[in-house]
């Protein structure tokens, strides 16, 4: 019997399927129109005042129980379906960035803010505003089909994804840390990220690790400062910098099994002395690592403690050294990708389904995917006239979207959670 009740679970679907594309093709151009209000009037991390009151009117427009003020400024609404089923949450970012947009489209941002203490620009250039837009118009989708829906939905409108400001909390583990599955824990969580890099019509999927962890460090190096010509009556910080920075290469090339997944230490900015002759008291240094393995996360943070310590006692230096943790790794739980594959090439075609490979950017929907079994996704934004390998990526001034391509994301936000 039992090929018969999938039988008849499938005919008993397809008209719902039927009625819902219909709503998804009717529903383009106000999801167009919401983006590019949103994409107008971006905000900065924490700072999503204007975009949560924009989105908590059209959730509660639609009759959904509507949280405000979550982790600051999120958003999330709930959705109970009128028949029995699963609990599923669906996420969109709600955040810009400080960079000025160079993008010329009638809607261009000239928002500017203010931000570690200098007046910025302010655009949405890594995409956020889609993803509310399609979060949107997902939600105004199944609250049309209420009595159809087999379970409840959790739509959750998230704040600073690309990390709170100063010492400020935020985003996606602050949002759990306040309790958001603790009322009502989804079996899964889905999202999206629209991405330069792939065509339109094409999405990028990967099981398992798909982002990476990311970390900051922060270094300052102490020694004694002296004369340049006199380097024995102090302690040299820069020549202490130098040894530090070439014995932390040893971490990833000699320490650290690549075979298992691969891994960066990087330094971004060194700052120390002002004089061709004289030996500074101090240098600081800060830097970033990135891995894709919690194991080899750890593993790098106890070398790069061993290094930095014992090179600095071995040149009579001391040091103050911080590791500031940040986003874990972002993983595809396999057996929801097993489960859910077939629908990502439903929507899209199983040839335009591709592995976007590993990607050494961080995102912090890795919390979401890190306490109940998450789903992420790449959709590709870039026309398929144009060579995606060399347009501007994600977090550039001139990051530009393929707005025909939205609704694609819309399709799949809705067939993960039908076929689910």
């Amino acid at each position: 019997m039992k090929p018969i009740i999938i039988l008849l679970c499938t005919i008993m679907s397809a008209p719902l399927w039927a009625d819902i594309q219909q709503n998804i093709i009717d529903i383009e151009a106000q999801m167009l129109d919401w983006r590019r209000h949103l994409h107008q009037n971006p905000e900065l991390s924490n700072r999503e005042f204007k975009t949560a009151a924009y989105v908590e009117k059209h959730l509660k427009a639609l009759g959904l129980e509507v949280q405000t003020g979550v982790a600051h400024t999120g958003v999330v609404a709930t959705l109970k379906g009128a028949k029995p089923g699963p609990v599923l949450a669906l996420r969109a970012d709600m955040d810009a960035l400080p960079v000025t947009e160079q993008v010329d489209l009638s809607f261009a941002s000239t928002v500017t803010a203010e931000y570690r203490d200098e007046t910025v620009g302010v655009m949405h250039a890594c995409g956020h505003d889609t993803h509310v837009a399609i979060l949107m118009a997902v939600a105004e989708i199944f609250a049309n089909n209420q009595a159809d829906l087999a379970g409840t939905l959790l739509f959750i409108f998230q704040p600073a994804e690309e990390g709170a400001p100063g010492d400020e909390e935020g985003g996606a583990e602050l949002m759990l840390a306040e309790g958001l599955f603790n009322d009502i824990q989804p079996e899964a969580v889905f999202g999206l990220h629209v991405w330069a890099n792939l065509n339109s019509g094409v999405a990028g999927f990967r099981s398992g690790p798909s982002m990476a962890a990311v970390d900051d460090f922060e270094l300052k190096v102490i020694g004694k400062q002296t004369h340049g010509s006199t380097p024995w009556n102090g302690v040299d910080p820069i020549v202490t910098t130098a040894q530090i920075i070439n014995s932390v290469q040893t971490i990833v090339s000699r320490k650290t099994n690549i075979t298992k997944a691969p891994a960066v230490v990087s330094f971004g900015a060194i700052k120390g002395g002002i004089r061709n002759n004289i030996i500074p008291d101090d240098v600081t240094m800060v830097g970033t690592i990135r891995n894709f393995d919690m194991d080899t996360r750890d593993d790098i943070h106890h070398s790069l403690n061993h290094i930095i310590n014992h090179v600095a006692l071995a040149n009579e230096a001391t040091v103050e050294f911080k590791i500031n943790e940040g986003y874990p790794v972002t993983v595809n739980n396999p057996e929801l990708a097993v489960k859910m594959l077939p629908t990502l090439h439903k929507v899209f075609g199983e040839q335009n389904v591709v592995d976007p490979g590993l990607i050494t950017g961080a995102e912090d929907f890795s919390y979401f995917a890190n306490t109940v079994p998450g789903l992420f996704f790449f959709l590709g934004i870039t026309p398929t006239d144009q060579d995606a390998s060399q347009v501007p990526s994600n977090h550039s001034p001139h990051f530009k979207v393929d707005e025909a391509a939205l609704l694609n994301g819309v399709k799949a936000l809705v067939q993960l959670v039908q076929d689910y």
